[in-house]
């Protein structure tokens, strides 16, 4: 186990393609496994092998609570919805989650529900291993099942139908060691009850005398104080600005433009910060473009000039509110009169953090 394994990880979870939750259930799954330290676990050289049927069981636990909740993007439907709706509606009238969680674990599946039961672990069957499995670690190793790999095994034919029954018959798939003992390592503190987040909500909840929740103190730990309406008025504030230059310029390929977009450098979704020099103009194509990718640190030297141009703009016209927040974001103690090149520096290490160690995806195309 190294630090680069590490940082793949952190690019798996930045980077990798989420237009689903397929990819975090896969990984939620794949931890759990390991915590529960189970015995059909194996080590096979430098690869740990995992049962199929136990990442299907922790599946469907997942998602029978979720599956009216959207899922996909533009979408709620999951690949596998339809048979477990059906099979979540069924088990209403027998008890409810928990009498479907008794039935798999010991009683077995009831006859007359066979049938819907295979074909919806079937269908998360492929959804697992044709989908999550075949694309994590594509941004890392530009290949598919680059870090998760599967093999079949045959079905056998039987009359109960249980937990061991999908062991069994599911086949396996493995990963590599060092990803393993990084999950080992790391893998409750992401994921599970000993996460920073969740042992603060528990806390809390012990502290006020449990006459809170721990999805209470959550939503609350979670909450941000940047608005969207802070979003739309410093964007208001900068064009506002923009209107007193003769000509704007596209920041990241210096076209004139008269229709444009107000761009963060530093997207929204991966640092909360609507401060002015954060914002500059952009053809609305690029800027589409771009969406959540950071900027290369050689494609922020290459428009230094462009941005530093705005950024003169802004202190002219705003100077109190655009030198502290440049202060608290780029400079801290450093000054002088050589700020733009202080600014452009510490803005080149951001970008080289947030792509080199976080993992998330770099955008250098003009």
């Amino acid at each position: 186990m190294n630090l680069q394994t590490f940082k793949n990880i952190n690019q798996i979870l930045a980077r990798d393609s989420k237009s689903s939750t397929y990819k975090f259930a896969l990984l939620r799954g794949t931890i759990d496994l390991i915590d529960d330290n189970s015995p059909f676990i194996v080590i096979k050289g430098d690869r740990i092998h995992f049962p199929l049927g136990l990442l299907i069981e922790k599946w469907l636990l997942y998602y029978y609570p979720l599956v009216n909740i959207p899922q996909i993007n533009r979408s709620t439907q999951l690949a596998f919805s339809g048979p477990l709706k059906t099979l979540i509606e069924t088990y209403e009238l027998r008890g409810g989650f928990s009498a479907f969680y008794n039935d798999l674990k010991n009683k077995g599946i009831p006859q007359e529900l066979h049938r819907l039961f295979l074909e919806l672990v079937k269908k998360l069957a492929a959804t697992i291993t044709l989908m999550p499995m075949k694309y994590i670690g594509t941004s890392i190793y530009d290949q598919f099942y680059g870090i998760y790999k599967y093999e079949k095994v045959k079905f056998h034919r039987t009359n109960s139908i249980d937990a061991e029954y999908l062991i069994n018959n599911f086949g396996t798939f493995s990963i590599p060691l060092e990803y393993y003992e990084a999950f080992q390592v790391l893998g409750s503190f992401v994921n599970g009850q000993d996460s920073i987040l969740f042992k603060w909500a528990e806390f809390s909840v012990q502290a006020s005398g449990k006459t809170l929740s721990v999805t209470q103190v959550l939503d609350e730990v979670l909450k941000s104080p940047i608005t969207s309406r802070e979003i739309t008025e410093s964007k208001a504030l900068y064009k506002s600005i923009l209107q007193t230059e003769g000509q704007v310029c596209c920041v990241w390929s210096g076209d004139k433009i008269t229709n444009y977009d107000i761009d963060h450098i530093l997207p929204f979704t991966i640092w909360k910060n609507n401060d002015l020099w954060n914002l500059l103009p952009t053809r609305p194509d690029l800027n589409n473009q771009k969406r959540d990718k950071i900027p290369s640190p050689a494609l922020i030297e290459g428009r230094k000039e462009l941005i530093c141009h705005y950024w003169d703009l802004i202190n002219n016209n705003k100077p109190q509110r655009f030198q502290k927040e440049l202060h608290i974001a780029l400079l801290g103690l450093q000054k002088g009169d050589d700020w733009h090149d202080i600014a452009i520096n510490q803005l080149k290490k951001n970008c080289d953090y947030l792509i080199s160690t976080r993992g998330y995806g770099m955008w250098s195309q003009l």
